[in-house]
């Protein structure tokens, strides 16, 4: 019960996030079109977006990536799978739009898909990014900075340590 609570927390928080950096994308939109632009103000409606969005991005990057830390997984590959979740999210986005009678499915993806594909990208990135940075903060302050004991900071390499006996440098599989 705890992991599942544990991973509900971690969407809850990667969606806050990401509703926050889509409301400032928001901000920005609605200081260039005005306030009469749209029914729903921009900010919220991408703020609310960018929670929905984040909150799958993190599902799907617990599914797949499971039990590595940030500094386990390189940066092309969690920008994947951010594009990923903005793609999947946007198809969803679109059948809940088509099934509600407000517009067809394929003119919807053609324009969503790619948009919130390269939205859900950037804010993986970012979201790495500033991961990783308060990660390497953590560590300069003498805390653990969320590694494994035994894992080297690079992606899944264990640090070498000697094997008893054998006078070289191993890591813990055996391998040199």
């Amino acid at each position: 019960m705890k992991r599942w609570l544990r991973r509900i927390r971690a969407a809850l928080g990667m969606g806050v996030a990401w509703g926050l950096a889509w409301f400032a994308t928001g901000m920005v939109l609605l200081l260039f079109v005005g306030t009469d632009a749209a029914d729903v103000p921009f900010p919220l409606g991408f703020g609310l977006l960018g929670f929905l969005a984040g909150a799958l991005f993190s599902l799907i990057l617990g599914a797949v990536e499971r039990g590595r830390t940030f500094h386990q997984i390189s940066m092309p590959r969690f920008v994947g799978w951010g594009a990923a979740g903005g793609l999947l999210f946007a198809v969803l986005f679109a059948l809940t739009v088509t099934l509600t009678g407000g517009g067809a499915l394929l003119d919807d993806l053609v324009f969503l898909g790619p948009l919130f594909a390269a939205a859900g990208a950037a804010s993986a990135g970012s979201a790495l990014a500033l991961a990783r940075r308060a990660d390497d903060r953590v560590v300069g302050d003498g805390g653990t900075g969320g590694e494994q004991p035994g894992r080297s900071r690079r992606r899944n390499e264990r640090s070498p340590t000697p094997q008893s006996g054998s006078g070289l440098l191993q890591n813990r599989d055996g391998g040199i």
